[in-house]
Parts: structure tokens; sequence; C-alpha cells
């Protein structure tokens, strides 16, 4: 048994369960180990949430800076990243529902250790349409704002996307980035060009 195998487990029981739910002996039964056995791979439930939100997180950044990489116009390094997140917490929908759904769950000092990792990943968003205010593409008061509204949007999604649904991650990723687009868009700069 190895750690990453306890804490799929771990994020799939979380899921369905919530965390309060869950026990240690629940996680225990799921990889087949002795409740005692578990405690020889980690502390305690918290230190599991920890991780797991650590790790949803870290598989975000890391995707969605890859969508963004490249060079070209801040509203397609937006699409590109709205894509990215979207089709992530669809492929990782356990893990996406408990980093979205149980983060309030973590104790005082495990929330501090996060909140760090939390940060970089919403500083994303607020530099990517920071760059589009400066370019001139966006018309926006409060990019940090704007970022959480954004987030806050595609973060609802892990509680009604279903991947059997009519709409894949896909679609549903262009028609929010057509909404917070058309919401950011420089008006004048359009009517110049238009």
């Amino acid at each position: 048994m190895t750690r990453n195998e306890i804490l799929d487990a771990a994020a799939q029981i979380f899921s369905q369960k919530g965390y309060h739910g869950t026990s240690m002996q629940d996680i225990a039964l799921a990889v087949n180990l002795q409740k005692a056995s578990l405690y020889h791979h980690v502390s305690n439930k918290q230190e599991i949430l920890f991780e797991l939100l650590n790790r949803g997180l870290d598989i975000l950044i890391n995707r969605v800076e890859e969508a963004i990489d490249d060079s070209g116009p801040p509203d397609e390094r937006l699409r590109r990243a709205t894509c990215a997140y979207l089709s992530t917490l669809a492929e990782y929908q356990d893990l996406a529902s408990v980093l979205l759904l149980e983060y309030r769950s973590l104790e005082p000092d495990y929330h501090d250790r996060h909140i760090p990792q939390r940060d970089r990943f919403e500083q994303i968003w607020v530099e990517l349409i920071q760059e589009g205010v400066d370019a001139g593409n966006f018309t926006c008061d409060h990019p940090s704002l704007s970022a959480r509204a954004l987030l806050g949007v595609f973060n609802w999604t892990v509680t009604w996307f279903r991947a059997d649904g009519p709409m894949s991650a896909e679609d549903i990723a262009d028609q929010l980035s057509d909404l917070f687009l058309m919401g950011l868009t420089n008006r004048d700069n359009n009517l110049e060009t238009g």
C-alpha cells in the first residue's frame, strides 16, 4: 500500500461522505488496512486533507500555467486557462470536490500552511487579467475581484458538472469564457477596431 493509494481513496471517500462524515476507519477499510496500520502512512485525517488540497492545487497550477505559457493576446490566454482549469476539474472530480468544498475543514495550523498555495493559484488569474488591462484589451478596475468572480463561477461547476451530461468541460469552458470575455472586453477598443 502506498501513500498515494491512501490519498486517492481518501479523496473518493471525502468527496462522497464529506470530510466530517469520513473516519480514519473508512479510509483504512477502503485500502484494506487495519486502522493502526494506516497510521504508519499518515499521522491523522487533517494531514490527509492538507495533502489532498495541496495536490489538487499543484495539478491545477501546472495545468493552467502550461495553458498560458505560450504568447498570445490576453483573451486567448484567458480562454486557454479556463479550458485547462475546467478540464482538470472534470478529470479529477473527487480531488476537485475535496479541494473546493472541504478546505474549510482545515484546522488553523494546516489552514495557514495551505493559504500561500491557494493565493498563488489565484494570483495567476489576477496577473492574467491585469495583463489584459495593461494591453488595453480588458477594462477592469479591480483585477483581483474579477479573478475571484471568475474562480467562483468555475469552482461551482464541481457541484453540477457531469461527465455524461450534455456538455463537455471544454464546451462549458467556451461558454463561460465568452461570458466573461464579453464582460471584460474594452468596448472602446472594439469600436475603434470594429
